[in-house]
């Protein structure tokens, strides 16, 4: 660093006299500068020096020192270090530095880089906006200062840029590094690249100051002089090369940021209209609204000049004023003239009531204005341009970068701008739909809906920064609007190619709901406060274009199919984890005697069927947490389920559908099983009392689950209309017309053609009865300029002409005009009051006098009565048949309650975490993280008990585990007798196996209760061997072994790749050879890459199945080699070294297999004999049936892995 002795003592200091103005900031309180002088004059005294320390400036030549470029380094650092007051963005913004010395190096030493590039960097740092300093406007008074002054030296900044010089180093520059290709272009290159179109867009991005510019229409503002420097500098090519070039995508967003603020205050449509022919019609425009003043002005002079009395003014006189009390009960005393009477109102003098800041209306972030004629016709040519070289390529781009979330937060607005702004431009200037078809489809209105919805429902929600979401809405709603009238256009072009494709795009928007109720949510949803008066003004023009459109299309379509979508709420049912005896089967009239004479006959029928399909029933749920392994004692209920209900075909179906699932142990019988045998099995599994799980409510309170009903129904326009039928719509109308004078055209017609349809063809004219609107109409018709707002004049009189005649008829209307109303309220009104108490079936019945004392006799009685709901005894006790809320509400308007929430039902569990309860979760999980157990000793020393689903799913919300599978406990090796062979099971196993921990008797549980649930991995990965062994063996048989043995090939080369460089990462299958790609289409070989566990891609961002990375070289040779287990069955598995069985190996196993065959018959035998059930758990030490000899040496493997691993 620079010291700052030698830079004072040279008296560099006396070039730049600007400088001693940072010891004296004008603005600040003389106490506040006596309080922090010494601190600013130390941190002024280093940057004077390090400003110092650049160079001097000599007439035009500027003089860089030896130690600028560390100077410059220095003042890097410096702003990288400010506090949040940016102090030194201030001081360096009052020195003036970037306009008398960094602009003068920018221009004149440029052939020097390093330097050049250390500038750039400095202008960018110093140029940014200052709501990304601040993070947002500060409402303290002090922070607020601090802001305002950063913005004053961003505008002083900008304003200095305003020249042709830096912008044309800045275009040369860019024009020498965008020559470079790719090969040769350097990682320093692009970053210079990026910088400068940083520097660009902050320059573009700094708001006008007003108050100083005070520009006009057709006035060239600063913003006005800096577009035109950047034509002249040749940027603006250098930008259309950016845009159309496929080579440079990486840009893309940096253009169209640049682009949308280029254009920032410009109106497309006025834009579209400069040129030859165009200005005669500026010149009309301005013409009538002159007039329309100057008729309002001779209005008022006249109506002045007949309220001048004719006498002197002290002859005046006083007047009483007869049926207008003044404050006590006299009648009004007026002092002035009669020809001021008219003017008289009770709000004279009185001080106006003051609106809250957080109840004002929002103000326009932006307003439109028009530039230099010259400005605006290089701004016309460059949007021609850009539209035929430009916009379908970038907006392309920018959506692909969108759609694959490479963009930064919120960039999708530019997109929605510049889809807004170009396609009102080519509307207006040529209308060619081919320039803009990458934005013209179905796609594009459902991204522009789906933003505008998360828009404004993160506006109800994020109430701090609704402004900024009320914003993003208006643009959403405006790029909305540009595509319904692209398509409006279409459907009145002479070309019939494009009158179809318009006619497409009508029938997939009319056809969906959300389509139809966006311009109603938002109607609902319109808040003053955040929403400007644009933005509704949009909504309304846009609901209008909408309305036409679809009524339009529904009168040249006899009916017109719609989609319609209802929300049904039902109640989830969950499973207590209670062991339920066996003797809760269903109950058969008659006995299970009576029931299995019919089901023989059905079976010896079905049996005998070759036709009998096993794909109509399927023994498991895919979708269910619990593993299939886990699923075969459901699968054996629901089979005698179905012989219960006397279906034998379908228990026949899922007897052996199960039996292919589970072929171990021959639960569900052997794969030959004659047909006797497979009857009588049948019979015992009706005959068995299976152990049942009640459909039991949980703890907690009854959930309820919205279940959408998508269906079709025949669409009425007027059925559809009746939706904006409310007041919450003629409120936001009334608000709008209210600036009927600064409204345009179309806009007045838009409000009036809207309230026109409610009044007459709805036949709602009440619905428009309001005193707001009704004064509204006064100013009106009393508007010396009411010639120009014809249609507006007519509708009135009209509303009008109807309130009179009703008034003749009901005289209540005038109370009337003092509330906003309903659909009901209005049919009241014109029917007479009541009359839809005997058609409405939602209207609750009158209570009589005698029903409202016996409801207050049996509140008093019951309310102080510990125990009971008080609603629902009221409800028990009363004679006429009432609701729950019926008489809650009717308590409430008794004055017998103070509110509706007196009476909620009480719960008596926990549903809610506190955060107390969260941090002793997490101490519990972080204690006992390394034990066998996890979630069982969290269960056991956790303060509030809460059940096993709950944790698990609280330590995944809070991101202390990211797999539930990690909460299992961990597997131990067991014990095995000597004489049991190796992986027999047991049917006293399986009936016990799939039950909840519960279950088991209390000696089982305290050993291995939870056994089954802790080693789910192991289970489900043994069940998806044994499903890949029947998936590959049918594979085979369909003349796939080729594509099984690439596939095999690809596991082993990942598996030997992830071995020599230690780390892995997902691998994409890609087949080469139609064979393969003909493999990797196949619906079962696809089932068998899942059971492997490779993962198919991601819908609409992947093409190729993936092997992932949480696969370990192990695992990839044992998949591997279960490919290929069959075919070759002598050759050793790869990456394993089993055991290889000689001759007295062979007769070992043959041996071990009649032995459990022996034992299995054995065993039926003395079941027979003692008379017991079937499925009934044998003896301990009883051997089952003996594994298949590939599982048996997966088991070998992982009892010799797992633990260690």
């Amino acid at each position: 660093m620079v010291s700052p002795f030698p830079s004072l003592s040279e008296g560099r200091i006396s070039w730049r006299p600007h400088h001693l103005c940072l010891l004296s900031p004008p603005t600040f309180p003389f106490c506040w500068l006596v309080c922090q002088c010494v601190d600013l004059y130390i941190m002024n005294c280093e940057l004077l020096a390090t400003c110092s320390a650049l160079g001097y400036l000599e007439g035009d030549t500027y003089h860089k020192d030896p130690d600028c470029l560390e100077s410059v380094k220095d003042l890097i650092r410096y702003l990288r270090h400010e506090d949040e007051t940016r102090g030194v963005r201030q001081q360096l913004g009052a020195a003036q530095i970037l306009q008398t010395d960094l602009l003068p190096i920018l221009t004149q030493h440029h052939q020097d880089r390093p330097l050049f590039d250390a500038v750039i960097r400095l202008m960018v740092n110093l140029t940014q906006p200052a709501l990304l300093c601040f993070g947002s406007v500060p409402k303290d008074p002090c922070p607020r200062h601090h802001f305002l002054q950063a913005l004053d030296y961003l505008q002083a900044y900008k304003e200095a840029f305003a020249s042709e010089k830096p912008f044309g180093v800045l275009s040369e520059t860019l024009y020498e590094l965008l020559q470079l290709g790719w090969e040769e272009r350097q990682e320093e290159d692009n970053l210079l690249i990026e910088r400068i179109l940083l520097l660009v867009r902050n320059i573009l991005h700094i708001p006008a100051n007003l108050d100083r510019e005070k520009s006009i229409d057709d006035g060239a503002s600063v913003h006005d002089q800096l577009l035109w420097v950047i034509h002249l500098s040749g940027l603006d090519d250098l930008l259309l090369f950016l845009a159309s070039s496929s080579a440079e995508q990486q840009w893309s967003l940096h253009v169209l940021e640049i682009i949308s603020l280029m254009f920032r205050d410009q109106n497309p449509k006025l834009l579209a209209g400069v040129g030859q022919g165009h200005l005669a019609q500026e010149r009309s425009t301005d013409v009538a609204e002159l007039e329309v003043l100057r008729q309002r002005e001779a209005a008022e002079r006249k109506t002045r000049a007949l309220q001048r009395g004719h006498r002197h003014s002290r002859f005046g006189g006083s007047y009483i004023i007869q049926g207008l009390k003044s404050i006590g009960d006299r009648d009004l005393i007026f002092h002035k003239g009669l020809h001021n009477l008219q003017n008289y109102s009770s709000d004279l003098g009185k001080q106006p009531q003051r609106v809250p800041k957080h109840r004002q209306a929002a103000q326009e972030l932006s307003a439109q204005r028009r530039s230099a004629l010259s400005v605006r016709l290089f701004l016309r040519d460059f949007c021609s341009e850009f539209l035929e070289n430009c916009y379908n390529r970038l907006m392309g781009s920018v959506k692909g970068l969108l759609l694959r979330e490479r963009a930064q937060q919120h960039d999708e607005v530019y997109y929605m701008w510049a889809l807004a702004f170009f396609m009102a431009f080519n509307r207006a200037a040529s209308f060619q739909p081919g320039l803009v078809s990458e934005t013209l489809s179905v796609r594009t209105f459902h991204f522009i809906e789906q933003n505008l919805t998360t828009y404004y429902e993160m506006m109800l929600t994020d109430r701090k920064e609704a402004t900024s979401w009320a914003h993003r809405t208006h643009l959403a709603l405006k790029a909305y609007q540009e595509l319904l009238a692209m398509v409006n256009e279409m459907d009145a072009a002479p070309d019939v190619a494009m009158r179809e494709s318009s006619h497409i795009i009508k029938n997939n928007i009319f056809y969906v709901m959300e389509y139809r109720e966006l311009f109603l949510t938002l109607f609902r949803k319109f808040d003053e406060r955040h929403q400007p008066r644009s933005f509704l003004r949009d909504l309304v023009e846009t609901t209008h274009l909408f309305l036409k459109m679809l009524e339009r299309f529904c009168q040249s379509r006899g009916n017109l199919l719609v989609q319609n979508k209802q929300k049904k709420r039902k109640k989830k049912e969950k499973v207590l984890n209670q062991p339920v005896a066996s003797d809760n089967a269903p109950c058969i009239p008659g006995g299970l005697e009576a029931v299995w004479p019919s089901l023989v006959e059905q079976l010896h029928c079905c049996v005998q069927d070759p036709e009998l399909s096993l794909d109509s029933m399927v023994p498991f749920d895919a979708a269910s947490e619990v593993p299939v392994e886990e699923q075969r004692a459901a699968a054996m209920v629901r089979v005698q389920d179905c012989l219960l209900a006397g279906q034998a075909s379908q228990a026949l179906t899922l007897l052996r559908s199960a039996r292919e699932v589970w072929p171990e142990g021959d639960v569900f019988g052997s794969q030959d099983i004659p047909r006797e045998e497979e009857i009588q099995l049948l019979k015992q599994i009706l005959y068995t009392p299976l152990p049942r799980q009640p459909r039991v409510e949980e703890e907690e309170e009854e959930e309820q689950l919205q279940v959408v009903q998508v269906s079709e129904k025949e669409f009425n326009f007027l059925d559809y209309l009746k939706r904006f039928a409310s007041s919450a719509v003629v409120r936001a109308y009334t608000l709008l017309l209210r600036t009927y004078p600064q409204n345009s055209p179309h806009t007045n017609h838009c409000v009036a053609k809207m309230l026109h349809r409610l009044a007459h063809d709805l036949n709602m004219e009440a619905l428009l009865f309001q005193l707001s609107l009704f004064c509204l109409f006064n100013h009106l018709l009393s508007d010396p300029a009411a010639g120009a707002y014809k249609e507006l004049v007519t509708f009135a009189k009209y509303i009008l002409g109807k309130f009179f005649a009703l008034a003749a008829v009901n005289p209540k209307v005038f109370v009337e005009l003092l509330f906003w109303k309903n659909t009901a309220v209005v049919q009241e009104m014109a029917e007479g009051y009541g009359s839809l108490d005997g058609r409405s079936s939602h209207r609750p019945p009158v209570w009589s006098p005698e029903e409202e004392a016996q409801l207050q006799e049996l509140y008093l009685t019951h309310k102080d009565v510990e125990g009971q709901d008080v609603a629902d005894t009221i409800v028990a006790h009363l004679k006429a048949p009432r609701t729950r809320k019926q008489v809650i509400c009717h308590l409430v308007r008794l004055g017998l309650a103070d509110s509706v929430r007196d009476f909620q039902r009480k719960r008596t569990h926990i549903v809610l975490w506190t955060e107390d309860q969260e941090l002793e979760l997490q101490r519990l999980f972080e204690e006992f993280q390394d034990s066998d157990d996890v979630l069982g000793h969290v269960m056991k020393n956790i303060t509030a008990k809460r059940s096993r689903a709950r944790i698990v799913d609280k330590l995944l919300a809070l991101g202390l585990v990211a797999d539930r599978r990690e909460l299992y406990k961990k597997r131990q090796k067991k014990l095995v007798p000597s004489n049991w062979p190796k992986g027999e099971e047991t049917l006293r196993d399986f009936c016990q196996k799939d039950l909840p921990e519960e279950d088991l008797p209390e000696e089982e549980g305290e050993e291995d209760g939870g056994n089954r649930e802790d080693a789910e991995a192991e289970q489900a990965q043994g069940h998806s061997a044994r499903l890949a062994e029947s998936l590959r063996h049918n594979l085979y048989l369909e003349g796939f072994s080729a594509p099984l043995l690439w596939l095999q090939n690809c596991l082993l080369r990942v598996a030997d790749d992830r071995e020599e460089d230690g780390c892995s990462s997902a691998v994409p299958l890609v087949p080469l050879t139609e064979e393969n790609e003909e493999a990797m289409e196949n619906e079962q070989f696809q089932q068998l890459l899942i059971k492997l566990g490779v993962w198919p891609p991601a819908s609409g961002q992947e093409t190729f199945w993936r092997i992932p990375a949480k696969l370990s070289p192990t695992q990839l040779r044992r998949v591997a080699a279960s490919l290929s287990q069959a075919e070759e069955e002598k050759e050793p598995l790869p990456g394993l070294e089993p055991k290889v069985l000689g001759e007295q190996g062979l007769e070992e196993a043959h041996q071990t297999e009649h032995q459990a065959q022996a034992l299995r018959a054995l065993l039926l035998a003395h079941r027979k004999e003692a008379g017991l059930v079937f499925l009934e758990a044998p003896e301990s030490g009883v051997p089952g049936i003996q594994k298949k000899k590939r599982f048996q040496m997966q088991d070998e493997d992982e009892n010799n892995n797992g633990p260690e691993a």
